[in-house]
């Protein structure tokens, strides 16, 4: 999947696109690097290219959301005013992400407004998906052994691998 086809950044006009793309800084990372703790400083937003990351909240690590189809988004805090991260990140295998600063998010979507709004409205649809999901899950649902990814409104369950 091309990033500019993720559910993020679909139907912006392609100048807006390229240049949001080309701004941020491709990285890859291997099995169990540490990309972010909850209450670590917000300063990244991230877009997944391939791989899979954990996102957990607490001091176990619950998992609330696996991080695995292209074009996924992750690391919002930075972008939605908090000053520190919600959750924490972590790579279950090698994984390549595309890294954005917050201040270049700012201000291309103040440069371009009508993309931007587009953009934010997208994130607002995502995280609404993610946030709906977490409504139905009881406690016995996130100890059994599946994470489950909603990036795109549909319901993917997939089996972790140790």
């Amino acid at each position: 999947m091309y990033l500019q086809q993720s559910d993020l950044l679909w139907g912006m006009d392609k100048e807006f696109v390229q240049k949001f793309i080309g701004s941020g800084m491709k990285e890859t990372h291997p099995k169990g690097f540490k990309l972010f703790q909850e209450g670590e400083p917000a300063e990244f937003f991230f877009i997944m290219v391939k791989g899979s990351i954990r996102i957990s909240l607490g001091e176990h690590g619950r998992t609330t959301y696996l991080v695995n189809h292209a074009g996924e988004a992750f690391g919002w805090s930075s972008l939605v005013g908090m000053k520190s991260y919600t959750a924490s990140a972590q790579c279950l295998k090698e994984t390549t992400f595309i890294r954005f600063t917050k201040e270049f998010v700012d201000e291309i979507v103040e440069e371009d407004p009508v993309n931007g709004m587009k953009f934010y409205k997208r994130l607002a649809g995502m995280l609404g998906n993610r946030l709906i999901h977490s409504y139905h899950l009881e406690p016995a649902d996130l100890s059994d052994g599946l994470e489950y990814s909603f990036g795109s409104g549909k319901d993917i369950e997939s089996y972790t691998t140790g």
